[in-house]
């Protein structure tokens, strides 16, 4: 699948790659990405040069329709692993065991920090959680990545990809947390291995950072929009109420007055018509 969908990727969109260098040819490491679009789950696993295998929600390999079935094929075919998140915890415990038995193999796993998309095209703040545990738990090296531009290729919300776009991935040095190993049990330990891949991530990608989660920020989007949504409509009710108020005076008015016709032009008439006659 990979085969395929790299060098259409690569037609349609002329993605542009920087420091493919720093991903080594062989051995485990991490991989670290911001994530902006769905359609970075496509770009980046295709257009490394070795399989990254990423931990993907369980819905992704079970929607029903063509494009459900064409997502799963290729998240299978590029090695992703479905999770089930609907338990939260057990759903991080798993994703933790699967991304130590994919180091352990020597191969590449790859993790989005933030958790979930960006809903504004931001940096949020990474979760402890994998990234930082998987580290700590086996030593490898994590590699920071920035997707650039993928949310104007698809924005949230969108299926179809927006053409004439040209994204791009940029990858930074490997980050050494072997001094930490062994620690994968001190939350102190863990938020700074987080944060730092955070700053190193932020400095690639350019993107504001928000000290705050994306799913908080998600939530608090949804909340200003369903408030600005409210007082919209309660303007458009105003001003319908008022238009039907402004309606009801008008049909209540009386008639007006015809005007009378100009008396004095009358007198005139009658003036000019007595002189004639004298």
């Amino acid at each position: 699948m990979k085969m395929i969908v790299s060098p259409l990727l690569r037609i349609f969109f002329r993605p542009w790659l920087e420091g493919l260098e720093n991903i080594p040819d062989e051995g485990p490491a991490i991989i670290a990405s911001n994530h902006l679009s769905f359609s970075d789950s496509f770009f980046l696993p295709a257009l490394m040069k070795r399989r990254v295998t990423f931990i993907a929600k369980a819905e992704y390999f079970t929607t029903p329709g063509l494009k459900g079935k064409l997502t799963a094929a290729f998240f299978k075919g590029v090695g992703q692993l479905p999770v089930d998140r609907s338990g939260s915890r057990g759903a991080g415990e798993a994703a933790i065991r699967s991304g130590i038995a994919v180091i352990e193999r020597g191969e590449l796993f790859g993790v989005y920090p933030e958790g979930t998309r960006s809903p504004d095209g931001k940096l949020y703040r990474g979760k402890v959680g994998g990234l930082a545990r998987v580290a700590l738990a086996t030593g490898a090296p994590v590699i920071p990545v920035a997707m650039i531009d993928t949310e104007k290729v698809q924005p949230p919300g969108q299926v179809i990809p927006n053409f004439g776009i040209r994204p791009g991935i940029r990858i930074g040095r490997p980050l050494d947390f072997s001094r930490y190993q062994g620690m994968e049990g001190d939350r102190f330990i863990l938020r700074s291995v987080t944060d730092e891949v955070m700053y190193e991530i932020m400095k690639l990608s350019g993107q504001e950072y928000v000290d705050i989660y994306a799913t908080a920020a998600k939530r608090r989007i949804a909340e200003d929009k369903k408030k600005a949504d409210g007082e919209r409509k309660a303007a458009q009710k105003a001003e319908q109420a008022a238009a039907r108020a402004q309606e009801a005076a008008a049909a209540a008015e009386p008639p007006a007055a015809q005007p009378q016709p100009q008396q004095e032009a009358r007198e005139t008439a009658e003036s000019g018509d007595g002189s004639a006659a004298g």
